[in-house]
């Protein structure tokens, strides 16, 4: 055995990679700097919408950032989240991320490679008023012999660990501190003055722990556990590492900063859910870590998963699981139906190829397939076969093969094969059923084929998927009847006893990772039991997305959803009107290309006003946080569409709120906004930037930013574009008000497009390499729904190349040229069927 030992300088960087400076600003409002490690995540990668952002949200689903990757014991929110939904805040989180892990050598001399692990002493030599942390616990902190002003702060060696996992942090912070219930010594740290803030992230923390120690029936490895608000931080997220999860300040302090009581629940689920995933990685992840980074996919879906199943089990008021299909499962669905797709599990040759492949594909249908995965084994099996795998490769590295394995060997079922059908090939299948009934029983065939978003599969080779299939009936529409898993092309089933008037459905829970299309029959007997509510939350919201999404691909009418859209008129959830809202608007979007728009804002109308109605304008006394988001988006949306009690409301009460008579409560200040604005002039405008001047929180700030896209007229529109570049608006928020602008109106979209590419040097500028470039040109352009738009819109980037946003924009094109072909096709039928509806008395 030798020693080696190396002379090394380094530079403390402005990167926010390696070891960098992150600025803060004291209470007394000086400038200082922390010094904070960031070995994994260098930069955010590409966007997608989001569904309900606010209550005038886009209509497409937007992809912006995921939590950075596994690291152990310090865990790191941007403000203009505070006011999004649900949804949209895990979708916020569940963004494609551009990982560079070779960024522990700018520390430190290293073999910086996940299979390649060490144990580390780590001291640090710091001012003596500065909080030193690292992953492990503090052992000595004494004087430093040559400076009076600094102390050497010494750390108890590590675990055997790869280098992307050590961490350290010197800074000023305050704490707050808790030991779980099996021991745990647990801290979050927050910026001076606001320890307070970081309460309800111990509470998470506390109560994870113990959670994740019975479910693996492993022991958390370490004695303590940090979780630490940094000021800036790569990607604006977080990274964890052993002992030290480092965080976004958002991230910690966000369930406090709100004006709103209701955004602070809605913050209250989507901390429970960072923290819930991050701290997953001190298992999965961290005590084992992938061979190489090809597995990555395996440990980030794994946690994206579980990060659910932990919340649901802390916080079972939640309805978690309704959320994880909206923001998760139906997101990745729509990305994986394009050709622009890719297999989840990708070889990866060199750490700089993973920016390529992880996105929504990689981080939410990888959830979605072990959520699947975990409901075809069953929890008990499913638990046997994760402590299996971590005890056996406990401080070592695996492959995804080795965890199939485990699972194969605790259930006694074909893992690797089923698994293997879903992560090395692209896609996922379309389930088309249908129905006979023959004495007592039914009897079901099912036919599998890829699902595309262009229209149904032609290819020659069609692929295969091992599917579990779960069945339930009217008879007991909470409980499967049959499951199987069909591992062929076609596959006939008898349900026994299932009498003709009973519906059947599959796939409860929206679990399996396919979309089903039933015959007319079938679905006709579905629409009851949306009427009435017995079928679940998350299977309406399930049923009416798949439709939607076969609509968009030509494999059904658009008229056939509408007329599912109108069952819907008792629905309480939030989480399904908020993805039903998504489509409507997607629809809309594309029918502002034609001259008939105003009959489909009549739909919208029709659809929102009785449950607008039950909900009123003003809170109810027992109602729920999810009650008062509703509220926002439905008045948000009929305001939009031109409701005129809804207007008229809106209108006098944003004078009151100008005046100061009566000031608007958060809840309600961004669908009166929109509506005004929507419908507004030039002195509309003037007073919403004057608001937006005046406001000293930067939640208003961004609020406003978000909707002033909202105005109509064209000279008003140029007037919005240029707020966007002013000083008034931080450059980071630059993309809301543009995004806001392309999605406000056909004019806008178009005005927003031409202002990008007049203004492209200084926005690429901004923002290359990042996140919000590719987050800019898809809001900017992916609402277009003309073929020659598509051309002119690749051969732009052609000649203005974006390497980070490369995958988006072949995205965008393709989108485009669906919505194109979608518009051809049904505009005429959803034209007459929306004329033929207005003209029927039995209307709604």
């Amino acid at each position: 055995m030798g020693t080696l030992k190396i002379d090394f300088v380094g530079e403390l960087n402005d990167k926010m990679k390696g070891f960098y400076r992150s600025k803060y600003t004291t209470p007394s409002g000086d400038s200082r700097f922390a010094a904070v490690t960031q070995f994994e995540i260098s930069q955010a990668g590409n966007a997608v919408e989001v569904p309900g952002g606010s209550s005038e949200g886009p209509s497409t689903r937007q992809e912006a950032i995921r939590p950075g990757g596994p690291a152990e014991g310090v865990v790191a929110l941007p403000s203009e989240w505070a006011n999004f939904s649900p949804e949209s805040l895990v979708a916020l989180m569940n963004a494609s991320i551009r990982r560079e892990a070779t960024d522990a050598r700018r520390a430190f001399p290293c073999w910086d490679e996940p299979a390649i692990k060490a144990t580390f002493d780590i001291s640090l030599v710091v001012p003596k008023d500065r909080v030193a942390l690292s992953n492990m616990n503090v052992t000595e902190r004494r004087p430093y012999p040559d400076d009076e002003n600094l102390v050497e702060v010494k750390f108890a060696r590590t675990p055997v660990m790869s280098t992307y996992l050590v961490a350290f942090v010197v800074g000023e912070y305050d704490f707050v501190e808790t030991r779980s219930s099996d021991g745990v010594l647990v801290r979050v740290y927050t910026p001076v003055g606001k320890a307070e803030q970081g309460k309800f992230a111990l509470e998470v923390a506390a109560k994870t722990l113990p959670f994740y120690k019975d479910y693996f029936n492993v022991p958390y490895p370490l004695p303590k556990i940090d979780l630490i608000a940094i000021a800036d931080f790569a990607a604006g997220l977080e990274h964890v590492k052993r002992g030290l999860d480092i965080c976004h300040s958002m991230m910690l302090q966000v369930a406090k900063q709100s004006s709103n009581l209701h955004i602070k629940k809605n913050m209250f689920r989507w901390v429970a859910l960072v923290v819930g995933h991050e701290l997953a990685h001190q298992w999965f992840g961290n005590l084992v870590t992938m061979e190489w980074w090809t597995h990555l996919w395996l440990n980030e879906g794994f946690a994206s998963w579980i990060e659910y199943l932990c919340v649901d089990h802390c916080f079972p008021e939640y309805d978690i699981w309704t959320q994880f299909v909206s923001a998760d499962y139906t997101r990745a669905q729509e990305l994986d139906a394009l050709d622009n797709s890719h297999p989840i599990e990708v070889n990866v040759g060199h750490p700089s190829e993973v920016d390529e492949i992880f996105d929504a594909i990689s981080y939410s249908k990888g959830a979605s397939v072990i959520r699947m995965l975990h409901n075809y084994i069953g929890d008990e099996d499913f638990r046997k076969g994760m402590h299996l795998y971590l005890t056996k490769f406990q401080h070592k590295n695996a492959a995804t093969e080795d965890l199939w394995e485990s699972l194969e060997h605790s259930s006694g079922k074909p893992i690797a094969a089923v698994m293997n059908t879903w992560t090395k090939q692209m896609g996922f299948p379309l389930v088309y059923v249908e129905a006979e009934q023959q004495e007592d029983d039914k009897v079901l065939k099912l036919v599998q084929k890829k699902f595309c978003a262009s229209g149904p599969y032609s290819g020659e080779d069609n692929p295969v998927w091992m599917v579990p299939i779960s069945i339930c009936t009217s008879e007991d529409p909470a409980h499967v009847k049959m499951q199987v898993l069909m591992d062929k092309p076609e596959l006939t089933l008898i349900l026994k006893d299932v009498k003709p008037e009973h519906w059947v459905k599959l796939n409860l829970g929206t679990v399996g990772f396919y979309r089903t299309q039933y015959s007319s029959e079938m679905l006709e007997s579905l629409l009851p039991a949306i009427r009435d509510l017995s079928l679940p939350p998350v299977d309406r919201l399930g049923l009416q997305n798949d439709l939607f999404s076969l609509a968009r691909a030509g494999i059904i009418s658009t008229v056939e959803v509408l007329k599912v859209m109108e069952a819907f008129v008792n629905e309480p959830n939030y989480t399904v009107w908020s993805d039903l809202s998504c489509n409507l608007g997607v629809l809309s979007t594309l029918l502002s290309h034609t001259d008939f728009y105003e009959e489909i804002q009549a739909f919208v109308r029709d659809i929102f006003s009785p449950i607008g109605e039950k909900l009123g304008w003003d809170p109810k006394p027992g109602e729920g946080h999810l009650d008062a988001l509703l509220r926002g988006l439905v008045l948000g949306k009929l305001g939009k569409a031109g409701h005129k009690a809804t207007l008229e409301e809106a209108r006098r009460r944003f004078k009151d709120h100008v005046e100061g008579k009566h000031i608007l409560s958060a809840d309600l200040r961004s669908p009166v906004y929109v509506t005004v604005l929507k419908h507004g002039d030039s002195t509309t405008l003037d007073t919403m930037l004057k608001l937006h001047k005046q406001a000293d929180m930067q939640e208003e700030k961004n609020r406003i930013e978000r909707v002033l896209g909202s105005i109509s007229q064209p000279e008003l529109i140029q007037k919005v574009l240029t707020f966007a570049l002013s000083e008034e608006v931080r450059p980071q928020d630059t993309v809301s008000v543009i995004g806001g602008v392309a999605g406000g109106s056909k004019q806008g979209r178009k005005a927003a497009w031409k202002f990008i590419r007049d203004n492209w040097e200084e926005l690429y500028n901004r923002y290359q390499g990042g996140f919000l470039i590719s987050r800019l040109i898809k809001l900017s352009v992916d609402g277009f729904a003309i073929d020659k738009m598509a051309a002119e819109v690749k051969a732009f980037f052609e000649s203005h190349p974006a390497p980070s946003a490369e995958r988006t924009i072949q995205q965008c094109c393709e989108n485009i040229l669906l919505n194109a072909a979608w518009l051809k096709r049904d505009a005429e039928n959803v034209h007459q069927y929306l004329l033929q509806r207005k003209a029927s008395p039995t209307a709604v």
